[in-house]
């Protein structure tokens, strides 16, 4: 990556939003300015769990500022996420149309396994080289991550649904602080966390880290009091714990290091932590700058694999996992692609463009067509379709891993009662391409594909042409027929195609 390139990174988190913006120096991240603001986000769920106009409001403003400070930025420098709020929100599409146009970027809904890979490879950054095992956790204001991992290389993640305002709100609702009150939440949180007590055990790990959040402001306030910078011990969770308990109240809170934002959620955020102590045995957890956003930036600079290759590793991974056939699906991804490609200006086929992007992403529904055989021939789309929205898949977001499933759902049988949107005409370009070749490739071989050409009509946009070389329908008659129903079946949708020589 060139010197001077900038990057950007937005945090979405459940109590705040965070831009991290830098440039690329001699092959190295240079932070240039960083913007947070506590939105508190995940406090502003009602019953529904729908977000309140005034959350929504909350995080619009703030993301239309951050939009300002990143206008002129280009599409591939910018990565922004969110996390567990908008994982749980039901009317999370109406506050992301919204805030993807005020700040100027889409932004992705990750979930919790690749927020935690995302944590991991912002924090291995900011440690030494080593080959320490390490334990690192990140309790934020819904969530708690908890990672096991080796020099870059994250091994075991886990997310669980447990932060500083889920159980402040729980607990310390009134802001009063008791004893009582602190044993409640710790034996509730180690009731949600228990099942890391086996696969977190102490023997699966050398040193502890603990990154942002919850674990950052405890450290400030006992670093305040005369306690070892840099790190939070057993001791220390407990005189934090006899001084909030002393105060009776968050209002009445009055310690050095204690951030006015921070006030009405310590209670839960420390009760969580001392829980997360008690149950993996931790006697001190080391402090660490790096964190999600760090792992945002390391993903734009190409990180040690890049991104896209850890997203072709899960693809992998998942064909593997559900027994498809991974010749077939890479046969299909290659028909598909070409014929992508074919439907494109050839300005538009760069290494980095955005039809370049959307190419890949159709390959990987191609490998992935067939993952639902495993559980039905005759509804694998179906199937196939459930495992991909309920998956999780290292390096994509939740709306990436939706796409793959639609794409995976309508690559047979009728469009009419499809709940699809066909008003988007890359999605609908890649649908075609991928339901033409697997028509293409049905003998599982493959198929002659010379003298055919896919093109849109020149005088209607939503009308999709296949020419095909003279004889070729009389040479391969079954693919002939199987291209015929494919016209018939697109009758039923907005667009149209026609199949010239067959």
């Amino acid at each position: 990556m060139q010197n001077g390139t900038r990057l950007a990174a937005v945090d979405l988190g459940s109590n705040s939003f965070r831009l991290e913006i830098g440039q690329m120096d001699h092959g190295q991240f240079c932070r240039t300015e960083y913007l947070k603001e506590t939105v508190r986000q995940g406090g502003g769920l009602d019953d529904e769990r729908n977000l309140t106009p005034e959350a929504l409001q909350r995080g619009w403003d703030c993301l239309a500022r951050f939009g300002e400070r990143l206008a002129g930025f280009n599409p591939h420098e910018v990565r922004a996420v969110a996390t567990q709020t908008l994982r749980e929100a039901r009317n999370r599409d109406e506050f992301l149309a919204r805030g993807n146009q005020l700040l100027g970027f889409p932004i992705d809904v990750i979930s919790g396994r690749e927020e935690a890979r995302l944590i991991y490879q912002g924090v291995a950054q900011a440690l030494p080289q080593g080959n320490e095992r390490r334990l690192v956790m990140d309790i934020g204001g819904r969530s708690t991550e908890l990672i096991l991992g080796q020099g870059y290389e994250a091994r075991l993640m886990e997310s669980y649904r447990v932060g500083s305002i889920t159980w402040s709100n729980r607990y310390f609702a009134d802001g009063q602080f008791s004893a009582n009150a602190f044993q409640m939440a710790e034996i509730a949180a180690k009731a949600v966390m228990d099942e890391a007590l086996d696969a977190y055990r102490p023997d699966a790990w050398e040193i502890a880290y603990g990154s942002a959040g919850t674990v950052g402001a405890v450290g400030d306030v006992l670093a305040a009091a005369g306690w070892p910078v840099g790190a939070v011990s057993r001791e220390g969770l407990d005189w934090l714990l006899s001084k909030l308990i002393s105060a009776q109240s968050a209002d009445r809170i009055r310690l050095a290091g204690m951030r006015d934002d921070r006030r009405a959620i310590i209670g839960g955020g420390l009760s969580v932590l001392r829980a997360v102590f008690d149950l993996l045995q931790i006697d001190q957890l080391k402090l660490t700058t790096g964190g999600l956003r760090h792992g945002l930036i390391f993903d734009l600079m190409g990180g040690k694999e890049g991104l896209a290759d850890v997203r072709s590793k899960s693809v992998k991974r998942l064909s593997t996992k559900f027994g498809a056939d991974a010749v077939h699906g890479l046969r299909v991804g290659k028909v598909s692609t070409a014929l992508f490609d074919q439907l494109q200006p050839s300005d538009a086929k760069g290494e980095s463009s955005q039809w370049h992007r959307q190419s890949r992403k159709l390959n990987w529904a191609a490998e992935l067509h067939e993952i639902g055989s495993h559980i039905s021939h005759s509804d694998c789309h179906k199937h196939g379709a459930y495992i991909l929205d309920n998956a999780d898949a290292m390096g994509f977001s939740l709306s990436e891993l939706h796409t793959l499933s639609l794409l995976v759902l309508c690559h047979r049988g009728k469009l009419r009662k499809l709940n699809v949107d066909f008003e988007d005409s890359v999605f609908v370009q890649q649908l075609l391409a991928l339901r033409l070749a697997v028509a293409l490739c049905h003998a599982r071989r493959d198929p002659d594909l010379s003298g055919l050409s896919l093109s849109r009509d020149a005088q209607n946009d939503h009308h999709f042409v296949l020419n095909c070389r003279p004889q070729w329908a009389q040479a391969f008659p079954q693919s002939a027929h199987l291209l015929r129903e494919e016209v018939l079946a697109w009758q039923k949708t907005p667009w149209s195609l026609s199949v010239v020589g067959c």
